[in-house]
């Protein structure tokens, strides 16, 4: 029998790639939102970081308890810099209360250090 329809080849599973078949586009938001995470994984990773080693120098390497105080400040400040930092890479407003996550190295530190 003959048909006025063009001859099909063979049907290529779905997870392979088909020549014949359009190519879908990336969602340009959702790359972006991934990219967005990630820039707020390292950010967070260094200042937290950061303000962990100045726990550290607090604690291991400073004798006076006025010097202890000023790297714990210095935690403090790298912390917030970081959530900071999170929140104006996803747009929000930087005064959030989110914040006092960032004086958590800070915190900890004091109760390790004093």
């Amino acid at each position: 029998m003959s048909s006025n329809l063009p001859a099909q080849g063979p049907k290529r599973p779905r997870h392979l790639m088909d020549p014949n078949a359009p190519v879908r586009a990336a969602s340009n938001q959702s790359v972006t939102g991934v990219q967005r995470w990630v820039m707020t994984a390292l950010a967070m990773t260094v200042a937290f970081l950061l303000a962990g080693g100045w726990v550290v120098i607090a604690a291991e390497i400073v004798t006076k308890q006025s010097g202890q105080i000023i790297l714990l400040v210095n935690s403090a400040a790298f912390g917030v810099a970081g959530v900071v930092a999170a929140l104006v890479i996803h747009q929000k407003s930087p005064l959030s209360p989110w914040l006092l996550v960032g004086f958590i190295p800070a915190v900890v530190g004091a109760f390790v250090v004093l």
